[in-house]
């Protein structure tokens, strides 16, 4: 599969979520003390991302 979330660590020792499309990264989250956090991130992601509002504020 092409799209994937992506949890690493980063230089502070947080946990992130990557989402990734072939390799690149098209958005991250805020970092997350726990692992479990950053998976928690990814469970709402899926939940709430389908059904999200669209915010478009370029007109």
């Amino acid at each position: 599969m092409a799209h994937k979330f992506v949890i690493k660590k980063d230089k502070a020792g947080e946990f992130r979520v990557n989402f990734a499309y072939n390799g690149e990264t098209i958005f991250s989250t805020e970092g997350y003390s726990s692992k479990a956090s950053a998976k928690n991130a990814i469970e709402s992601i899926i939940k709430n991302g389908p059904t999200a509002e669209i915010d478009d504020q370029t007109d």
